[in-house]
């Protein structure tokens, strides 16, 4: 036993140097009966397997701000008590702070998702800990499908620019809509969140729920989209899904969430892939308060891990590559002075081209016109079918004139060639 204890030291010794649980050989593994249940804390796969713990060592996200645009973070569990510092309801039945989940069959979904980015779980580890536990929590509730009264694109628009306007630094969007397009009010109010410095996070969607591609928000140039993985890193199958604007990837099966009753609840998707890169967006953004987003977003994907298998990236699957928050925080990247994930504004100038301005009328100059001669005055009624005395003298009586003349000279020549004719008649013999 002092054997067994000692190799568990060691082991832990391992894991808080290294942020990896080292592999168990069935020399140390202690009997069944002496396994106690894994706390809440153990099924965090991705603190270690993804370099949150290490990335602790510089920052738990303090001084950060983290938007949850989704279905409500529901005001009750410790874990949310110091974490949400504002919040406001667009659906339009919501309670003005956004604490009040508005989507009866979605109603744990927001507090899923932020319990995830930045539960306050402390030391307890039969508590769930968010990926950045010290960052704050923006709550914005919204309804999906028909639990709300205001339309869903007008909605996602509202929210934008209400979290940009009460100082969100990250905003995470784990929804998606199925279409590549968008609704063209989107166009201002992500390019409002992009031109004020915010990371704008987006979950890929998942086939399980149909999704067999990325759809809008995932389309719109300059997000950061995150596919999902299993916990042995590779693609899944059923919460995943592919496409081109994918940036990195992150865990979507076996994840743990704070339901609205407070009880944690294992799920699924890339609803919860989302928030575990919005909260190391928060790290870098802590660790580093004057970086631009779009440096935070290049640090994410540039320093994210090559998947098993794959040989190029961008890949549909796993865009980047697997995060990894340890290395996005401290690693030496390069500064970017555009978005690697793509120019929304250029893009709008593109696709959506302006309706040509009204031309001006040109102006009319008035042209002066000399005044007619006056006309000659009527002639006298008369039929319009018989010629007049000028008409007669000049044009008729000289035709009627020529034409009997013409008339004479026909018949006297008709006359002619019949006396010729009966001449000949007269003078030739008869056959007996």
């Amino acid at each position: 036993m002092r054997r067994v204890a000692r190799l568990a030291s060691f082991a832990l010794a391992a894991v808080l140097l290294t942020g990896a649980a080292p592999t168990p050989t069935p020399a140390t593994t202690p009997d069944p009966e002496e396994t106690a249940a894994p706390t809440i804390r153990d099924r965090q796969y991705w603190l270690n397997d993804y370099g949150v713990r290490r990335a602790w060592r510089t920052t738990q996200g303090e001084g950060a701000t983290i938007a949850v645009i989704d279905t409500g973070i529901v005001d009750g569990p410790e874990e949310f008590e110091e974490a949400v510092v504002g919040g406001t309801d667009v659906s339009g039945v919501g309670t003005p702070d956004g604490r009040t989940p508005v989507d009866v069959v979605n109603r744990n979904h927001g507090s899923w998702v932020a319990s995830l980015a930045a539960a306050r779980g402390g030391r307890d580890t039969d508590k769930m800990i968010g990926v950045a536990p010290e960052a704050d929590l923006l709550s914005v509730s919204l309804g999906f499908g028909d639990s709300a009264t205001v339309p869903f694109a007008q909605q996602v628009a509202d929210a934008m620019i209400w979290s940009v306007d009460h100082g969100a630094d990250v905003i995470n969007l784990s929804f998606t809509t199925n279409q590549k397009a968008w609704d063209e009010s989107w166009d201002d109010a992500f390019l409002y969140a992009m031109q004020n410095d915010v990371v704008v996070v987006v979950a890929a969607g998942n086939r399980g729920a149909g999704t067999q591609s990325v759809g809008a928000p995932a389309t719109i140039p300059g997000v950061l989209t995150v596919a999902g993985v299993t916990p042995e890193g590779e693609a899944s199958f059923e919460a995943s899904t592919q496409g081109i604007t994918i940036g990195v990837s992150a865990p979507s099966e076996k994840l743990l969430g704070i339901s609205a009753d407070g009880v944690v609840k294992e799920w699924k998707g890339t609803s919860g892939a989302a928030p575990i890169v919005s909260g190391i967006a928060a790290l870098v953004r802590a660790a580093h308060p004057d970086m631009s987003a779009v440096d935070v977003i290049n640090r994410i994907i540039k320093t994210a891990r090559m998947p098993k298998g794959v040989s190029q990236v961008p890949d549909p699957f796993y865009g980047y590559g697997l995060v990894n928050a340890a290395a996005a925080v401290s690693a030496d990247v390069a500064p970017v002075t555009e978005n690697p994930m793509g120019d929304l504004g250029r893009w709008i100038e593109v696709n959506r081209r302006q309706q040509a301005a009204p031309q001006p009328a040109p102006t009319v100059t008035p042209v002066e016109i000399p005044p007619l001669p006056p006309a000659d005055p009527p002639a006298e009624a008369g039929s319009s079918f018989l010629p007049s005395e000028d008409e007669l003298r000049s044009g008729t009586l000289p035709l009627v004139a020529l034409t009997g003349a013409g008339i004479l000279v026909v018949l006297g020549v008709i006359a002619a060639v019949r006396r010729v004719r009966s001449a000949r008649v007269r003078r030739s013999p008869s056959k007996p």
